[in-house]
């Protein structure tokens, strides 16, 4: 039985991973912005069989709000020993690259908030000599491209921090998981074309739990998307320059 904090948790991916070990019976902490739907999924958590729901309303823009997050999830869990970092915002390319503050502000959502939650609940997990972190990157960090290079550029923070966090808790018994899904159907791309290389939260969340309990370092959900992106970032430079990617 796992105490999860879930941050983000009303987003498709996340609430897909809660629906899963609330199943299992694992104690839940869930937070997110939007209050109305948060207290539907916990009214829907409870009913699924969750040991334990716990709540609170949360803008992870807030950063000096996030040590008392994780105090609060300690404390209504009984203890921490999982962290899912799955907030963030799909950024408008277009607006990123005329509005610098708001690009500024999409880097601090999907990137900078991040790693201030990371860092936090890394100290407290090599304290007790244990515990999981499982942050949502993605793909798109792999490489910079002409379509989402501001929203890939804050990813790529989330996976390099990750990596250089795994290496040095991995030996304080302490797990960094990078999970990089591709193209997901969730509400934040319900507006987006979507075709055959596009996955359920529900495929993806199989992958997010499977990963969190065997212990794995880098997945890639669905598992195809690491052999596209490997072929992607080895395009040579002066090729890919000239590409509509």
């Amino acid at each position: 039985m796992r105490k999860i904090l879930i941050v983000g948790a009303t987003s498709g991916m996340a609430e897909a991973c809660a629906r899963l070990w609330a199943q299992r019976g694992d104690h839940l902490f869930l937070a997110a912005r939007n209050r109305s739907q948060l207290q539907s999924v916990c009214d829907d958590l409870r009913t699924r069989g969750a040991g334990r729901v716990g709540q609170q309303v949360f803008d992870a823009n807030d950063l000096a709000a996030h040590a008392a997050l994780l105090a609060e999830a300690t404390q209504v869990l009984g203890g921490l020993d999982t962290v899912l970092i799955a907030h963030g915002t799909l950024t408008d390319q277009e607006r990123a690259q005329q509005d610098v503050a708001y690009a500024l502000q999409e880097i601090q959502t999907n990137g900078t908030s991040v790693v201030s939650l990371m860092t936090l609940a890394g100290e407290q997990f090599a304290q007790q000599g244990r515990g999981a972190i499982a942050v949502i990157s993605s793909v798109a960090g792999d490489r910079g491209r002409q379509s989402n290079y501001v929203y890939g550029s804050a990813k790529a923070l989330v996976s390099a921090f990750a990596s250089g966090m795994r290496q040095r808790l991995a030996k304080q018994g302490v797990h960094v998981i990078t999970i990089k899904p591709g193209f997901v159907s969730t509400p934040m791309t319900a507006h987006l074309k979507q075709g055959a290389l596009w996955a359920k939260p529900e495929q993806v969340a199989k992958d997010i739990a499977r990963a969190i309990d065997q212990g794995q370092r880098v997945v890639y959900t669905p598992g195809f998307w690491r052999w596209i992106m490997l072929i992607i970032k080895h395009i040579p430079e002066f090729v890919f320059v000239k590409l509509k990617l």
